[in-house]
């Protein structure tokens, strides 16, 4: 028995990085998987690779910066797989941009994707949940940063911060209907995204991952796989009754000061 036997999941931003190592994981413990992307190569070539494994997923195309196309997408699913059981935001936009530089463009493009896409992805399939009146699980993947945060990073972290306490407001909204709804805050993770800022925004080199690392008190990255492990936990009924949970999934302690 899978943790996730006979579930319908959906992770938004499940083409790559931490998506889709959630999807991987997810099919591994016998759930149906839906995954949402702008592109469609990258998101079929996933369905193809979990079907190839045994698993059943599909690919949604859809930009999630259009908040009717959030909602739609989650109704495609419920079209197509009868229901959603399980929710995961992973969708992120991390372009850079202080206090005193950031433009309202790029404000907007950061409420867009990283606060309003969770928002009404959560609307649909806590109103699937609410009108089969069945029990179900979501889970915002959120950052650190959301804490405050590194000062290049003033968009990406209101939104998050945002989205930390509509995880708490939604939970509470909803915990007697059965629906648990959790965030988690992760650290600084090897990704294809994160080479890609990396690269773009800091000019790294191909050896910054390793630079990186020596940096760090575990001295490595966090990894995707690991991640997504503890993302199945939290949607399964293994996590018990938790809801309204932020978990700080970090190797660096808040407060703590040398």
């Amino acid at each position: 028995m899978g943790l996730l036997d006979d579930k319908v999941v959906l992770v938004n931003g499940g083409t790559q990085g931490v998506g889709a190592a959630v999807a991987r994981a997810a099919v591994r413990e016998g759930a149906v998987v839906a995954v949402t992307g702008r592109r469609a190569e990258p998101g079929e070539a996933l369905v193809a690779e979990l079907a190839a494994a045994g698993g059943k997923a599909l690919f949604v195309r859809a930009d999630l910066a259009d908040a009717e196309r959030s909602r739609t997408a989650v109704a495609e699913v419920v079209a197509a797989c009868g229901r959603i059981d399980c929710l995961v935001n992973a969708a992120g936009l991390t372009s850079r941009g202080t206090l005193l530089d950031t433009t309202p463009e790029l404000f907007d493009q950061h409420i867009a994707i990283n606060l309003r896409a969770p928002f009404f992805a959560m609307q649909a399939a806590v109103a699937d949940m609410v009108t089969r009146e069945a029990p179900g699980t979501i889970v915002n993947i959120i950052t650190s940063s959301a804490h405050g945060g590194q000062p290049f990073l003033a968009p990406y972290v209101a939104a998050k911060a945002g989205l930390v306490g509509l995880t708490r407001n939604a939970a509470h909204a909803h915990r007697f209907d059965r629906i648990r709804i959790n965030g988690l805050n992760i650290g600084w993770t090897e990704t294809e995204g994160e080479d890609a800022t990396q690269r773009t925004f800091h000019g790294a080199g191909d050896d910054w991952r390793e630079r990186a690392a020596a940096r760090l008190p575990m001295g490595t990255l966090g990894q995707p796989d690991e991640i997504a492990d503890f993302v199945v936990f939290l949607l399964s009924e293994r996590s018990g009754v938790v809801t309204g949970s932020v978990i700080d999934w970090d190797q660096n302690v808040l407060g703590g000061l040398d």
